[in-house]
């Protein structure tokens, strides 16, 4: 069962959620909240795999409330899904950099929701549709000022060519393709570079690449 936990100041967008939700096997609303202080003692309180996040809300926003996630050991298990009316919001970037595991647009279709529920809680991040990668291309800029290359020294010249692609957005699949792989070696390289460089999920390794400067801003496939 996916435990999800809803936060959002609006009484009626979090009721439309929790009733597309519901009606969903495998899929329970465990609680919901209006404020990220709200939110915090939620999933403090209550096991939850998955949080549906609003950017702007009182005592406390999305991305205040994504750091406390983030930073606390005890909530690991606990996958930030960003949920914007705005594709660009000035937040989203420093959301996803905090912690969160990718993010969608209030108009979203149904199933696409859904489906981001499942794909984030199973560990995954949401990296498509090609969202994220273009609101970081955008912002990227500001992610740092500066690319920041010695993060990368752990890793090895293949793990690095693969790193450049997971922030161009491949799949693990796209990645065998490309470099002649098996599926499972791909896997295995993206696992082995999130464990060296301590990242929660893929979107963070998406980030790492961006601040070291092996991906810029303009890449073409």
């Amino acid at each position: 069962m996916i435990r999800v936990a809803l936060a959002d100041d609006q009484v009626l967008v979090r009721a439309g959620f929790r009733a597309l939700l519901q009606a969903e096997d495998g899929i329970e609303v465990v609680g919901e909240a209006s404020g990220g202080e709200e939110l915090i003692a939620l999933v403090r309180r209550e096991p939850v795999d998955v949080v549906l996040m609003d950017i702007r809300m009182p005592d406390g926003d999305g991305l205040w409330a994504t750091e406390q996630i983030a930073a606390d050991p005890a909530l690991a298990g606990v996958h930030v899904v960003i949920v914007t009316t705005f594709e660009l919001d000035e937040y989203v970037a420093r959301a996803i950099r905090a912690g969160a595991s990718g993010f969608l647009v209030k108009d979203t279709e149904p199933e696409d929701l859904v489906r981001a529920v499942r794909v984030v809680a199973s560990g995954e991040a949401l990296l498509s549709p090609g969202i994220t990668k273009r609101l970081l291309e955008r912002m990227a800029v500001g992610l740092r000022d500066a690319p920041d290359a010695e993060r990368l020294a752990a890793l090895t010249e293949r793990e690095r060519e693969v790193l450049r692609l997971v922030g161009q957005g491949l799949t693990n699949d796209e990645i065998a393709e490309r470099l002649f792989l098996s599926p499972l070696t791909a896997k295995t390289h993206v696992s082995r570079i999130m464990a060296k460089l301590h990242a929660r999920d893929r979107v963070h390794l998406v980030v790492v690449a961006y601040e070291s400067g092996l991906v810029a801003p303009g890449w073409q496939q």
